[in-house]
């Protein structure tokens, strides 16, 4: 049985601007189009869901052909089996939650319609929501709500233009739980568009980079993050997304111990039993060099390491230093003078440090 597979092939040409896609994507997970504004990936978004066409476009998604310029077969918007979910919530301002809800639902025209909507409401937490008119919502409920309705059209395919952008910063932090919960309870594959690295971290597994119109990267989330040859890996912000699993709940201290491909870490406790998954956030920053595990320090994570690669910080005080952690991959950002004292060279080993406190919880 052949895995499954999102292929997608545009080319758009318009004044000024030429954008050109040969994606092989995965068919499950989260694909996260990643570039600054005018970079092309709400054009890729909009050619898959059928909003624009392309000549000598051609999209499969996980064996279905939606598009086939070459065979002169082209899937309308309406017949693919996708959810759209924009910036903007777009709910309709003289339904209630429960109407909207209800246009999506008469979308589908599933036989099991009810179950379908009692997994939506308690995935995107909106139960109690259903009497309210949209424009009584805050921001996080109505994209909660856009969610929902978008799931209840029974998608093979779900796509998110950057639903996080128009919230502040709570409200934000407000439904990415409600996210990660989708991307792990149900077998729909997203493709999300963003431009912050955060969002991208904490969600995707794959990432496609794109720079003025061109593909500069795609590939799995750890690895694409820690590319130094990529403007994310340079950035103030900068750093790796690491998958651990909790062996132990300190209940005293307030911390889990996490087994990860490099060894054991602690961050801040979370309400998670052993077992459970976790992603962790660490930002180049955040990460200090020794050339011996140290004794009498308040730094917990300590990870053996090898020196895999350099390359310049955007300032020239700095330097990016990427390390192979057992498996994981870590990014350091240190200054120049420190890596000279140090004499970190290409193949040394180093101990990599990280305070629990500068680890950022994600799924």
């Amino acid at each position: 049985m052949s895995r499954p597979l999102i292929r997608a092939q545009f080319k758009v040409e318009r004044s000024g601007f030429t954008m050109q896609a040969d994606l092989d994507l995965p068919g499950r997970g989260v694909t996260a189009l990643f570039g600054h504004s005018g970079s092309g990936k709400t054009t890729i978004l909009r050619a898959i869901a059928g909003l624009e066409r392309h000549a000598g476009g051609y999209l499969e998604v996980n064996g279905e052909i939606w598009q086939d310029d070459a065979r002169k077969l082209f899937v309308p918007v309406h017949r693919r089996a996708l959810g759209y979910v924009f910036q903007e919530a777009s709910l309709f301002p003289h339904l209630s939650v429960q109407g909207n809800l209800d246009f999506g639902r008469t979308r589908a025209r599933a036989a099991d319609s009810d179950k379908t909507m009692a997994q939506a409401l308690s995935l995107l937490g909106i139960e109690h929501l259903l009497a309210r008119r949209s424009t009584e919502l805050s921001g996080g409920e109505r994209q909660r709500v856009a969610i929902a309705r978008a799931l209840l059209t029974r998608p093979r395919l779900l796509l998110l233009d950057e639903p996080l952008a128009s919230l502040d910063a709570k409200r934000k932090e407000e439904v990415l739980p409600y996210l990660e919960r989708i991307h792990e309870e149900l077998d729909i594959p997203m493709l999300y568009v963003s431009h912050s690295t955060e969002e991208v971290a904490r969600l995707a597994d794959h990432v496609v980079l794109l720079d003025a119109g061109q593909v500069r990267a795609s590939g799995p989330a750890a690895e694409t993050l820690a590319r130094l040859d990529l403007s994310m890996a340079l950035a103030d912000d900068a750093g790796v997304a690491v998958d651990g699993v909790v062996e132990d709940v300190d209940t005293h201290y307030g911390l889990l111990q996490l087994r990860a491909a490099g060894g054991t870490m602690h961050i801040a406790h979370k309400a998670l039993a052993p077992g459970a998954r976790l992603r962790m956030r660490i930002l180049a920053r955040d990460v200090s060099l020794a050339l011996a595990p140290q004794t009498g320090s308040s730094i917990l994570n300590q990870l053996r390491a090898t020196v895999v690669a350099e390359w310049p910080a955007v300032d020239a005080a700095h330097v990016i230093i990427k390390l192979d952690a057992g498996g994981t991959q870590l990014l350091a950002r240190i200054t120049r003078r420190s890596r000279d004292q140090l004499e970190i060279a290409i193949g040394k080993t180093v101990w990599a440090q990280v305070k629990a406190a500068a680890l950022l919880s994600m799924r």
